[in-house]
């Protein structure tokens, strides 16, 4: 089994920053991916950024500028820098990995749990 832990969200003003991070730990003999996406209340969940093991980044239109994602891969973690912070922000971010268990096999996708993100006006 795989879990992914996130932490880092909480309660900003606008114009803020907060730094996401999610671990993944468990059944991991590589990581092709980890992203961020996010979910407001009554929308959606939607993707905001992808960072693939090459290192690799692209992120959602709605972000681009003022989040920035990385991975430190001998930690298997993935973090997200969110600078800029704006009300429309706010959503529960949920941490998602692309995981191979065994080499040459297949990947599987994990979620985590999600951590709240409130941006005040």
């Amino acid at each position: 089994q795989v879990q992914l832990v996130e932490s880092g969200g909480g309660l900003v003003q606008a114009g803020g920053s907060l730094r996401l991070s999610c671990a993944a730990s468990g059944s991991i003999f590589s990581i092709n991916a980890m992203a961020w996406y996010r979910q407001a209340p009554g929308k959606q969940r939607e993707w905001a950024a992808v960072i693939t093991d090459s290192g690799s980044t692209n992120y959602a239109d709605f972000v681009k500028g003022r989040f920035t994602i990385s991975m430190d891969g001998a930690k298997n973690t993935v973090y997200l820098q969110m600078n800029s912070l704006k009300p429309e922000d706010t959503a529960v971010y949920y941490c998602n990995a692309l995981v191979a268990k065994v080499a040459g096999g297949p990947t599987f996708s994990y979620w985590g749990q999600g951590t709240q993100v409130t941006v005040s006006s």
